[in-house]
């Protein structure tokens, strides 16, 4: 054992002691070489400590895809999905949403989105709580097939090698199989390739990417993104840098879900490392808007009042009045518990949820038989849930 040094200095966060000795101790031995700080008061015994390092913390995340058709009326419907699913971020496809904005969704998601002028198309990304401080940039151009693989070009490389993930409806076949395209895609794709799916490799090929689809093994049933009729095709995809592919350890498509009626939502599962967030704290708010009311209003000024010592002009020093009206508008008015509320969704209820549940096992009765009965009793199930949710919003007015 050796002392490598040991410094005298005042401890302020002991107002009895005046003096702490602080030293680094290394200590040879079996299990190889450890170093332990010692702390030595006076009066006292050294105290030691062993230093350890701080480890990296792991992030697990779920990433899905899914054409939604229209974002319409669907918000509340794919949070829940969300949450059964475990699914931390959702692209989203056919918005058909004007602007570029952002909206709560409830539960803490929130819908980033991005549309053109006419109500068609459009993109958009859902996020849970903890990773809505997290968006630095929201927008995208979407056009013509050519053009919209120029833009997407540009995109990419204005995007830092740190982003990871890329998830779209890209329309294409990228094919079963890989001969000769072995670096951006796995054997597990479906059915031929064609020029749409060729446009997709030659993407990933430039952006030294892989389309993660393909790299696992899965059921047919968990390899088909788009269901119609007797079409079933695999066109959406999710895409991450090559040499972030060790970081997913699986993707698979999620079957029986009713949100879309076509498409289905892809969902891969990665392993990150990042640095813990601070969470932010809940900041209470004085009920001013109770003002409106005209008793409270009166009951405010008859305490205002008593509090000023009765006197029906205002004393001259603003600060000491300033502070008078808050803890006279505290103890009237009240405060918030500065907890979110869920504006958006206050009519998702229990009676919601079970048309939601009965619509989604309409639409896995449909899947399975393919009868005339089953579609129908699924077209009734859209349409109950559609009337109650409406009749929520009725039931306030």
């Amino acid at each position: 054992m050796r002392i490598e040094s040991m410094t005298s200095i005042l401890d302020r966060s002991r107002p009895r002691l005046t003096t702490t000795a602080i030293g680094a101790v290394h200590l040879q031995g079996a299990g190889g070489n450890w170093t332990t700080v010692g702390r030595r008061r006076r009066g006292g015994r050294r105290v030691r400590r062993k230093r350890e390092k701080r480890k990296a913390k792991s992030l697990g995340l779920r990433v899905g895809t899914l054409n939604v058709g229209t974002m319409t009326g669907k918000g509340r419907e794919l949070v829940d999905m969300m949450q059964r699913r475990k699914v931390d971020i959702l692209c989203v496809q056919e918005t058909r949403w004007k602007g570029s904005k952002a909206r709560s969704l409830g539960a803490g998601f929130k819908l980033f989105y991005h549309g053109v002028d006419r109500k068609r198309n459009g993109v958009g990304v859902i996020l849970k709580e903890e990773f809505v401080r997290s968006v630095l940039e929201v927008g995208c151009e979407l056009e013509e097939k050519e053009k919209f693989w120029l833009d997407l070009d540009e995109v990419m490389q204005s995007i830092p090698r740190s982003e990871r993930v890329v998830g779209a409806d890209f329309n294409g076949h990228v094919g079963a199989g890989n001969r000769d395209d072995e670096e951006v895609m796995g054997r597990f794709g479906i059915q031929e390739r064609n020029a749409e799916g060729q446009m997709v490799v030659d993407f990933a090929k430039r952006m030294e990417m892989a389309v993660v689809n393909t790299f696992f093994q899965k059921r047919q049933e968990h390899r088909v993104t788009y269901k119609s009729g007797g079409r079933s095709t695999q066109v959406d995809y999710i895409l991450c840098r090559r040499c972030n592919l060790k970081e997913i350890s699986d993707c698979k498509v999620v079957v029986g879900e009713s949100v879309a009626r076509q498409h289905r939502m892809v969902v891969c599962r990665m392993t990150l490392v990042v640095r813990k967030m601070k969470r932010a704290k809940a900041e209470q708010r004085t009920k001013w808007w109770k003002l409106k009311k005209e008793e409270c209003c009166m009951t405010f000024r008859k305490e205002l009042r008593q509090a000023l010592g009765g006197q029906e002009v205002l004393p001259n020093d603003w600060t000491t009045t300033a502070n008078v009206i808050r803890e006279t508008g505290r103890s009237v008015l009240g405060v918030s518990s500065g907890r979110k509320v869920d504006k958006e969704t206050w009519w998702w209820n229990e009676e919601v949820k079970e048309c939601v549940r009965r619509k989604r096992l309409a639409k896995k009765k449909w899947d399975t038989e393919r009868t005339e009965e089953s579609r129908q009793e699924y077209r009734e199930m859209q349409h109950k849930v559609k009337l109650s949710g409406k009749g929520q919003t009725r039931s306030l007015r």
